[in-house]
């Protein structure tokens, strides 16, 4: 529950920014808070991105985390191998380094929104590294919006809604 709290504090700000385009609010299941709504694996989906290098140390095999359209919030199904790494991070085999995280956005937005959309994936995912026992001093976070997008459709927009995991 701890985890959820933060994680809607981190996204608050993100209802405050210019937005070009309608918001579509993020699927929920009743049950769960917002900010761990459940997401299924559809092309409407984003994709987190852990290094190479990074899922050998620590010996991460599905190194996939969703974000739905216009959306920063993690599902239920993305906190294990989340999990994972920070237990990596922690106390694991990369224990004491650092790490980068950059988030993205397709180009459907406002490119200032995107910016914002793009940062607001990197800080969910940092709140939620946080909270399992990372140092934030240890993880940098940026948003590089839409300037890397590449998707033409539906499945390939949702390559560009993701989160960069990447050592420093």
């Amino acid at each position: 529950m701890k985890e959820s709290v933060i994680v809607c504090v981190a996204l608050s700000y993100l209802g405050c920014a210019e937005q070009s385009a309608p918001v579509k609010a993020a699927p929920t299941d009743k049950h769960e808070p917002a900010s761990l709504a459940t997401t299924d694996k559809s092309p409407q989906r984003g994709v987190i991105n852990i290094s190479e290098d990074i899922r050998k140390a620590c010996g991460i095999t599905d190194a996939e985390a969703y974000f739905s359209f216009d959306s920063a919030q993690l599902g239920q199904q993305d906190l294990p191998v989340l999990g994972k790494l920070a237990t990596c991070f922690v106390s694991g085999p990369l224990a004491g380094h650092q790490m980068q995280l950059v988030g993205h956005a397709d180009p459907r937005g406002g490119s200032d929104y995107n910016m914002v959309l793009g940062g607001s994936r990197a800080d969910t995912v940092k709140t939620f590294l946080v909270a399992r026992g990372l140092s934030g001093a240890r993880i940098a976070t940026s948003s590089r919006g839409e300037l890397d997008a590449r998707g033409t459709d539906d499945r390939t927009w949702a390559e560009d809604r993701r989160v960069d995991v990447l050592a420093r």
